[in-house]
């Protein structure tokens, strides 16, 4: 039975991919920051069984060593780093400290840690579990607000958060080609969860079905990519 472990596993789109991979009879290590405060997320490991719910904030470094060590010995086929934010919530209200003049550095400095450096982190802790697997996928969730082509939105945390997440996989995707690691990024599409303006057009059980067949299909020839969940090449 493959297994994966995935970030931010307690909501919207994180919730969603623990509850079709368990469905799919993948063990999964779910992975959330207040597991005691996850109901939806305990509530899905007790329905569906094979679901291993682990504390993890992937913003410390140290958490996520700590976790790695705990986990020694266990293969995962798909290290999924779906944990990510675009600022405090409700967002409209927020957004405005990411907009030039008026800029939170602080915040920027949150952004960066929890959604480039994370991923990071992630794969170098979890190396040894990825490359004994027998997939061997390390995958992140980017956003087409990082490419420097199809869109110019002025949140400067959140955007350049996510080109430098799409930098470093690709940089990553180069460095573990040779051990037969596949790295890749794939943009969920614009998905109504607590993150969206009000303007989100796609679904998240349609989101997730999408970025799970890529997830499948994915081979050595598509490290490196960015693909959108309906599995267009996003442009970046």
């Amino acid at each position: 039975m493959p297994t994966t472990l995935i970030t931010g596993a307690n909501r919207g789109l994180g919730l969603e991919f623990t509850r079709q991979y368990a469905q799919s009879d993948w063990d999964v290590i779910a992975c959330c920051r207040n597991p005691d405060d996850a109901a939806d997320l305990q509530s899905v490991a007790e329905q569906l069984g094979n679901i291993r719910i682990e504390r993890l904030d992937v913003a410390d470094h140290a958490a996520i060593d700590a976790l790695a060590s705990r986990l020694a010995g266990q293969a995962i086929d798909v290290l999924l780093n779906n944990a990510g934010i675009i600022g405090p919530v409700p967002i409209p209200e927020h957004i405005g400290r990411q907009h030039f003049g008026q800029l939170d550095y602080d915040l920027w400095a949150q952004v960066l840690r929890i959604n480039t450096f994370g991923p990071v982190k992630m794969a170098e802790a979890f190396l040894s579990h990825v490359a004994a697997s027998e997939q061997k996928k390390i995958v992140s969730l980017s956003s087409t607000v990082g490419s420097l082509v199809e869109r110019d939105t002025a949140a400067f945390a959140y955007a350049s958060s996510k080109t430098a997440l799409n930098k470093s996989m690709r940089l990553l995707a180069a460095t573990l080609k040779d051990r037969g690691i596949i790295v890749s990024m794939v943009c969920p599409g614009y998905v109504k969860t607590r993150m969206d303006f009000g303007t989100a057009d796609v679904e998240i059980p349609e989101s997730v079905a999408g970025v799970r067949k890529l997830i499948d299909e994915f081979s050595l020839a598509d490290s490196g990519t960015f693909r959108r969940y309906n599995g267009d090449v996003v442009a970046w």
